[in-house]
Parts: C-alpha cells; sequence; structure tokens
C-alpha cells in the first residue's frame, strides 16, 4: 500500500526561478523502491501555457509512475533573440535542461529513478521533446521520449535572429529591442550552444540522443482548436491580416490538385483544406521525423489516435473527431478525475496509461493484455488508438509521398513549407500550430 504525494516547487537555479509539480507515492510496506519518472512538458505554441494545469495524480497512481510537470520560459522571456552576446534565445529550452538536471541530482527523495526518466509533452511540449532528443546539452539527462502532436520542423527556426530583431526597419541597439518585443515572432534559433547545428543536420548526421522514442498525431489535428485561435488573433489587433504573400502559381497547382480536385460541396472543401493543414503541420513532419530516428538505429512507435470524446458533444461540430491535444485528458486519466467520460472512455484511458507506462519503463510500450504495438520499421506499421486498437500500416501513405517526393520535384521542400505556414496570416501560427 502507499499514499499519493503532490508537491508544488520552486528551484532557484542560475538566478532564475524554476517551477515543477510532482507526483508520486510513498509506499508504506518497501519505501527503499525507485521507480520511472516521467516528465511532462506542456504545450501553448512557446507563448503560453502552465505546468499547474496538468493533473498527474491519477497516471502516478494507476501506474507506479513518478510524474513531474516542468515550467519553462514563455514567449519574449524564453525565445527571443537578437543574435549577439545580449540575447541569445533559447532560454525556454534551457530551462527545460537545467530542469532534468535538477531531477537526475534530486528525484530519488522522492521515489523516482534517475536512471529511468521519460520525456514526455504535446503541440510545444511534443516540439520540446523533440528538440531534447537533438540537443548534445540534454544527452544522458532522460532516457525515453514521447512527442505527442508536435516535433521540430525548419519553419520554426531561424539562424538569423537579428533578422527578426530588427523587424519594421527599427534602426535601434540591442538593448533597446526589449522594448519592441511584443511584436516579434517567437521562434527557436540555431544558437551554437541548445542547437549546435540545424535539427536538419543533426538528424542526417545522426547526431541525437540515442533513446527509444513515440510520435503520434491525432485524426483532425486542424479540426476546431487551432483554427478558431487563428481567427480570433485579428481581433486583438495582430498585424497577421495585412500580410500578404503571393504562392507562386506552380506550387499552388500542385496543391490544388492533390486536396482541393472533384469537390461538389462546400463541407468538401472545408474538410480537404483542414486535412491539407492537419498533413503539412503534423503528419508529415511525424513521419519525416519517425524515419530520420528509425534510420539512425533508434527504436521507434508511431500512433494515431482517433477518438472523439463524449464530452464534447454539442461542443464542438459533429465533423471533428480527434482534435489537437484530444489524446492529453487520457494520458493524464482524466475521466478519473472529472467524471464526465463513459465505462469505455475509461477503459480507453487506463489502455493510454498503460501504454506510456510500460514504454517509460522497458522503452517498448507493449504489454500483457494490450493490443501489440508493432515498431515502426521498414513497413510502417503504426497504432490507431481508439475504443479498440488496432495494428495498421503507411500512415497516409499517398498524401506522405505528396509531401516528400512529388512536391520536392518543383521546389525545395523547406521553402515552400515555410512559405505555406507564413501565408496563412498571422506569423504567431508559425508557434502556436505546434502548441
Amino acid at each position: 500500500g502507499g499514499f499519493l504525494f503532490y508537491f508544488p516547487f520552486s528551484v532557484t537555479q542560475n538566478y532564475f526561478p524554476h517551477f515543477m509539480n510532482i507526483y508520486f507515492i510513498l509506499h508504506v510496506t518497501n519505501s527503499s523502491c525507485f521507480f520511472q519518472v516521467m516528465v511532462w512538458i506542456h504545450g501553448g505554441g512557446l507563448v503560453t501555457g502552465a505546468a499547474s494545469t496538468y493533473d498527474g495524480s491519477a497516471l502516478s497512481a494507476f501506474e507506479n509512475v513518478v510524474v513531474v510537470t516542468i515550467q519553462y520560459r514563455l514567449g519574449i522571456l524564453g525565445y527571443f533573440s537578437s543574435g549577439d552576446e545580449h540575447a541569445r534565445g533559447n532560454w525556454g529550452y534551457l530551462d527545460q535542461v537545467a530542469a532534468l538536471q535538477w531531477i537526475q541530482e534530486n528525484i530519488e527523495h522522492f521515489g523516482g529513478d534517475p536512471g529511468s526518466v521519460t520525456i514526455f509533452g504535446e503541440s510545444a511540449g511534443g516540439v520540446s521533446v523533440s528538440a531534447l532528443v537533438l540537443s548534445p546539452l540534454a544527452k544522458g539527462l532522460f532516457h525515453k521520449a514521447i512527442s505527442e502532436s508536435g516535433v521540430t520542423i525548419k519553419g520554426l527556426f531561424t539562424a538569423h535572429p537579428e533578422a527578426q530583431a530588427n523587424v519594421g526597419s527599427c534602426n535601434i541597439n540591442n538593448k533597446g529591442i526589449f522594448f519592441l518585443l511584443q511584436s516579434l515572432l517567437i521562434s527557436t534559433v540555431l544558437d551554437g550552444v541548445f542547437f549546435p547545428k540545424s535539427p536538419e543536420e543533426l538528424l542526417a548526421e545522426k547526431a541525437i540522443n540515442a533513446v527509444p522514442y513515440i510520435i503520434g498525431v491525432n485524426t483532425h489535428e486542424f479540426g476546431w482548436l487551432i483554427p478558431n485561435v487563428i481567427l480570433e488573433q485579428p481581433s486583438k489587433g495582430s498585424s497577421g491580416g495585412k500580410k500578404h504573400l503571393h504562392i507562386p502559381a506552380e506550387f499552388t497547382y500542385l496543391l490544388t490538385n492533390e486536396y482541393l480536385s472533384n469537390i461538389e460541396e462546400p463541407t468538401q472543401l472545408r474538410d480537404r483544406l483542414f486535412e491539407l493543414m492537419g498533413d503539412a503541420v503534423f503528419v508529415v513532419p511525424v513521419i519525416q521525423r519517425a524515419r530520420y530516428h528509425r534510420d539512425s538505429g533508434n527504436p521507434v512507435y508511431i500512433y494515431r489516435f482517433h477518438h472523439r470524446s463524449s464530452s464534447y458533444e454539442g461542443v464542438r461540430p459533429d465533423f471533428v473527431k480527434a482534435d489537437h491535444g484530444d489524446e492529453i485528458g487520457y494520458v493524464f486519466g482524466k475521466p478519473f478525475l472529472a467524471g464526465d467520460a463513459t465505462e469505455e472512455e475509461g477503459k480507453l484511458s487506463k489502455t493510454i496509461m498503460k501504454y506510456w507506462a510500460n514504454f517509460a519503463r522497458k522503452g517498448n510500450p507493449n504489454g500483457e493484455g494490450l493490443v501489440t504495438w508493432p515498431v515502426y520499421n521498414v513497413d510502417e506499421q503504426y497504432l490507431i488508438i481508439d475504443i479498440k486498437q488496432k495494428a495498421a500500416k503507411k500512415l497516409k501513405e499517398n498524401r506522405v509521398e505528396f509531401w516528400t517526393k512529388t512536391l520536392p520535384k518543383k521546389m525545395y521542400f523547406p521553402y515552400v513549407f515555410n512559405l505555406l505556414l507564413i501565408s496563412l496570416g498571422d506569423p504567431w501560427f508559425l508557434c502556436y500550430a505546434k502548441g
């Protein structure tokens, strides 16, 4: 037997306070046991979000793991860079590294095993996890990784932050730039410290942290949450609505041909457009990242979450199935915390918690009583997660081939990708689409 404890912490390191929340079981019969540690990194586009909004008690209690949710600097305080010593950038990522270092040094006091740490996160948290997998600064600080609906993409990076710092032709010095920070794009910087090289270079060189990796997406990543956030931005004074970028004709033709042909109903246009964005921002980057990690000799497991929660009836349109972030409640055992789920959804949550915790324990999500989750190899098998789970092959094979093979023949893919994201209007979407 044992008791569940929750401790909010503030730790000062390098003169900056770091906040984290720790959920753990104190076992009366065997207090010397050490349990797997699962470190949650929240999403929010690197500009918003809070560790305190995630309750790790159910996951900790059901699976006998130590759950830690960490806070990191966001927005301009976390990611603005002037490109020199005044503001190198990537402080949010450095905060995450500092939190992982603290966990290595102290988690044993809470029953956690510093030799078995799994980092997991969703959206911008998933991006952060994938960034930590790439960064040499995080080497040895974690042992497994899970990215839910978010991995690093080229559109989120800049090698020339000074160009952003002088946006609007503001000819001022670096100290003065801080007075204009609210108007700037938040992005990740190739700073030579956290990222010694671009993600593409690190992946191509297989210079990554060799850990087992779960990566996944939901069926309607661009179904409801993200479109509504984008639509709200112009009303808040965003300059995004004033931006007009011309997409090359051949690029528009290719996209139209692939996604928008043979449309007879307005609802088809809506569905295809949302599919296009979901593929471009989430699905294709996930598949590309999985292939890189697999080819580096590391185990990878891919999932696609399909379930539409019963609590969304009457709240979201019927056409939206599993939206961006919908899996989080099941990962954290929300059906047992909020009591607003069906019996089947409670079972689904237990199943997902078991997959995640098994992975944290042994680097493999499979276990007794679970549908077999195949490793992502040359057959590119993945797991469909719904009320009932099943294995499948080649996630969105034709769409992935379009983005990775057909389109690059006409235009350099990263450039097109970046143009596509920016053309949506508000450059803030470059970050929010991942969080």
